[in-house]
């Protein structure tokens, strides 16, 4: 059963190949031997005790002719910043939330239980989605410990959805969710060798979802393959009331993204190349010239170069917004918390990371929670002059001035650099370009396809359009994908060997 796609394992049940209580006794298999014992991968916080039940009740269907949608009775972990109510808890890895239980499924997972996708478990990632401290060391969380990139144990898998993407690269689960204020699907999606979409603003509802910026936000789709990314993102899309910026998606979503894989979808394509991102490291672009090549092989006009004028404007605003929003942001969401939560404030977070420091800061700080606490309401000027500059350099004069200078359907570059060693002496490495940053706080679709390997080490290639193009990223990443065929297993080895 290794490493099997929604669509073998939906006609393997099909045919009464097999059973999902099957897969979820071979997953949780995979869990026991791989990421607590063996390689100890510490990418699954908790699996969900009702497993088993949830396992029957999808196969009894299915034996009765009910058939939810393609994800029926298919096993998926959740970033453990995303509320569900079960057994499970919800505590975005951090022990000020140990063991609070939500009162509602978030959005998302009330539609991916409506299309019978099975909940396996919870994800570890960087505590409070990486933004807790300026020092922090991806995949680290005080809840759940490190989690270690398959591909060499001892380098970091980048966050902050990292245990989302070492789950599907190490065929822990088949598909995972994933969130990204900036980077953070698309990083760890890159960095383990998988495939991650961060959707649109507003595509998929945030509510029920532990926040940092309301303005950045959103949960997508990992997966080994862009068709497995495509059918989970389908399940994940509609409009939510209690999200407003989802109602921006109305007419604009699709539940079946996977009717835009077209193995030809390259040809008439333009595509810029965004050689801003480019020149960090020799290796890696020598990966990415030899995928625009194949490219063009494939029909699509390179134009070269593209470059965002804008780049890298925006960086001080980008934090200036994402300080006052997480303030207000995480403030309105604990407070909505039952008395069986331990906060419900950023300042109660802080008081109580202060308190068990032993426990919760033997690594890094809290320098972010710190300058947050101290902003002020979302009405000050300096918050709404810094998110208008941010979406003015990053939209119209940014990725939309780009493609309308030079009519493209998608920018092109590498997504980033090869992993780098996890160290809790120095904190977070980052060896590659910032290439999320833009479609981040643009809030616009970003699609990363493994591309190839530096020493062992994945390496992503990406796509960037404007609002709602979901379905031309998809065209282009999934001909591409099928077309390279360059993402190769985890071997789990302890450290990158070099022979001289």
């Amino acid at each position: 059963m290794f490493e099997l796609s929604i669509a073998d394992i939906q006609h393997k049940l099909a045919i009464g190949e097999l059973t999902s209580y099957q897969l979820v006794n071979y997953f949780l298999k995979r869990i026991e031997a791989i990421d607590r014992d063996g390689p100890s991968l510490n990418s699954i916080l908790e699996v969900n005790p009702d497993a088993h039940e949830l396992a029957i009740k999808l196969d009894n269907e299915r034996r009765a002719g009910k058939v939810r949608s393609p994800l029926h009775g298919v096993p998926t972990v959740l970033k453990d910043n995303i509320d569900t109510h079960d057994r499970m808890t919800t505590t975005a890895g951090s022990l000020a939330l140990e063991g609070f239980i939500a009162d509602h499924d978030a959005f998302l997972v009330k539609r991916l239980r409506q299309a019978g996708a099975l909940i396996l478990g919870k994800a570890n990632l960087s505590e409070w989605a990486n933004f807790r401290s300026t020092r922090s060391t991806s995949g680290w969380s005080s809840r759940g410990g490190q989690t270690r990139n398959p591909y060499a144990l001892d380098r970091n898998p980048c966050g902050s959805s990292s245990g989302s993407a070492v789950a599907v690269a190490a065929d822990l689960c088949t598909v995972s969710i994933g969130t990204e204020t900036d980077g953070s699907i698309v990083c760890p999606a890159h960095a383990n060798g998988i495939v991650g979409i961060k959707p649109t603003l507003g595509l998929v509802s945030r509510s029920g979802i532990i926040p940092i910026a309301h303005s950045q936000d959103t949960a997508g789709p990992m997966a080994r393959s862009v068709a497995d990314a495509a059918a989970l993102l389908g399940a994940m899309t509609g409009v939510d009331p209690e999200d407003t910026s989802s109602s921006d998606s109305d007419g604009r979503y699709y539940h079946d993204y996977t009717q835009y894989l077209d193995v030809n979808g390259m040809q008439n394509a333009r595509l810029g190349i965004a050689r801003n991102y480019f020149g960090a490291n020799p290796r890696v672009d020598a990966l990415i010239e030899n995928a625009i090549q194949l490219m063009k092989d494939l029909g699509a006009e390179i134009i070269d170069p593209a470059t965002i004028e804008t780049d890298d404007k925006w960086s001080k605003s980008e934090i200036e917004v994402l300080l006052y929003e997480f303030k207000a942001d995480l403030d309105n969401y604990l407070s909505r918390l039952g008395l069986q939560a331990h906060v419900h404030s950023l300042k109660e977070v802080i008081e109580f990371n202060e308190h068990n420091q032993d426990r919760v800061m033997p690594i890094f700080g809290q320098e972010r929670m710190l300058a947050a606490v101290e902003k002020g309401p979302l009405t000050h000027k300096r918050y709404l002059n810094a998110l208008i500059k941010n979406h003015r350099l990053t939209r119209a004069e940014g990725i939309d001035a780009t493609l309308f200078k030079f009519n493209l359907d998608a920018l092109i570059g590498p997504t980033g650099g090869p992993a780098w060693l996890t160290d809790w002496v120095n904190g977070d490495n980052y060896s590659g370009p910032d290439t999320s940053s833009a479609a981040a706080v643009a809030g616009y679709p970003h699609i990363t396809v493994p591309a190839g390997y530096v020493h062992g080490l994945p390496i992503g290639i990406s796509f960037i359009s404007t609002a709602w193009q979901e379905p031309r990223l998809i065209r282009l990443a999934f001909a591409y994908e099928q077309a390279s065929r360059a993402r190769v297993p985890p071997e789990y080895v302890p450290s990158i060997k070099f022979q001289f």
